[in-house]
């Protein structure tokens, strides 16, 4: 387990949160210490903007803004830099690829695959397609643990099938799928593009996109210990230059004529307008942390406190965890007889913990685990098992008090 005063060091938060015990990483991280500063030190001291001016404020941070791209890239182990698309998050990744690839590639009577654990911004945009192009949206089922049914996701699979969206992570149970199966069957047995939801997955497991083969994969730097409003979709190099921008303006273009206008490479091609300079710059420091630390540091720390926390809170009278995957990141969905969810989060406030409620943006998955909305304790690293100890102590009381 990591130290107190280690993760006190990194996460300065934690010593100024009073009395409070932040358990919702699972909706966004704590902030890293050098996160902070660094945006800091853009705004007090460097702002200035990026690509477009050739004084020593601009060139700076340029290199910064680029830098962070390279680093993107070696933190996926993206083949190119160019494949590394600066968004605002997850959410806007997903939607580019709709809006971009999926325009022109999704024709009528095509299918999207998608599964049961989606979170929201893993459904609409898919809908949203499949209502213009009159294409069709397949859902993979899961049973009662929230694990992917494998082969009924085989089943899905045809010579219509155009794309497999899926997250790695479930950001509602936690469940980890198995991408690598979903990836290699899917091109394997289809023409098939397959993008990958990490939003929850980027700061927990080693990412390596060239051995995953995924064609697109999307993440985003708040649940990364970065900055909010900013992200990133990376895309296989062919794909990206084979498909249209979505946004017009600045930067984006090579010449623009009244007539005509030409439109510029990877990866601006896709990146109009001024951007979040801090956020991107800002998000550098993130990704070292992390890999600096290791994935094998960060995932012996968060599993240990998974595990501590499922066994003390299967303990407690009434209380039922939802999602019991075999492979877990570390995230508990729970809910209390006779509670709502919502009157567990608003009394666990009042013990200073910080739980997320109600349905995650995944209301189909509570429709599936026959659950209104779940209180949800998602762990990071900077968590320790005195948190766990508070949260099961405070869940006790709340519970004698509704006995």
């Amino acid at each position: 387990m990591l130290t107190k005063e280690f993760i006190e060091d990194h996460f300065p938060q934690i010593k100024t949160m009073d009395r409070i015990t932040y358990l919702d990483s699972g909706a966004t991280n704590l902030k890293h210490r050098d996160v902070i500063n660094t945006i800091h030190t853009y705004y007090a001291k460097e702002a200035a903007s990026v690509h477009r001016g050739i004084h020593t404020l601009s060139e700076h941070n340029t290199d910064l803004y680029e830098q962070t791209r390279v680093k993107l890239q070696n933190f996926l182990n993206a083949k190119y830099r160019e494949e590394i698309i600066y968004t605002k998050g997850t959410t806007e990744s997903i939607n580019l690829v709709a809006r971009t690839w999926g325009e022109e590639n999704i024709t009528q009577g095509d299918e999207i695959i998608i599964s049961t654990l989606e979170h929201h911004s893993n459904i609409v945009p898919w809908q949203m397609l499949c209502e213009r192009k009159n294409a069709i949206l397949k859902v993979i089922p899961i049973n009662d643990k929230g694990e992917i049914l494998i082969d009924e996701f085989y089943k899905l699979i045809s010579s219509k099938t155009k794309l497999v969206a899926i997250n790695y992570v479930s950001n509602a149970l936690g469940t980890i799928n198995p991408i690598e199966d979903i990836i290699k069957f899917t091109h394997q047995n289809s023409s098939a593009k397959v993008l990958i939801d990490a939003a929850q997955a980027a700061s927990h497991l080693k990412i390596d996109v060239q051995a995953l083969n995924c064609d697109f994969l999307a993440l985003s730097a708040h649940k990364m210990f970065g900055p909010t409003g900013v992200g990133a979709l990376y895309g296989k190099k062919d794909i990206l230059e084979n498909t249209s921008p979505l946004y017009g303006g600045g930067d984006m273009i090579d010449k623009v004529s009244f007539e005509k206008t030409t439109y510029n490479v990877l990866p601006q091609k896709f990146e109009a307008g001024t951007p979040h300079i801090s956020g991107v710059i800002g998000w550098a420091p993130a990704l070292d942390f992390i890999s600096n630390l290791g994935f094998q540091a960060i995932q012996e720390h968060e599993h240990e406190l998974l595990v501590y926390a499922t066994e003390k809170m299967s303990t407690l009278s009434g209380l039922k965890i939802i999602g019991t995957a075999e492979h877990k990141s570390a995230i508990i969905s729970f809910v209390i007889d006779g509670m709502h969810a919502h009157d567990i989060a608003t009394l666990a406030n009042k013990y200073g913990l910080a739980l997320r409620t109600g349905h995650h943006c995944t209301q189909p998955l509570m429709e599936r685990m026959n659950v209104p909305a779940t209180a949800r304790a998602s762990f990071a690293i900077y968590n320790t098992k005195d948190d766990v100890d508070k949260l099961c102590d405070s869940l006790s009381k709340i519970i004698m008090m509704f006995n």
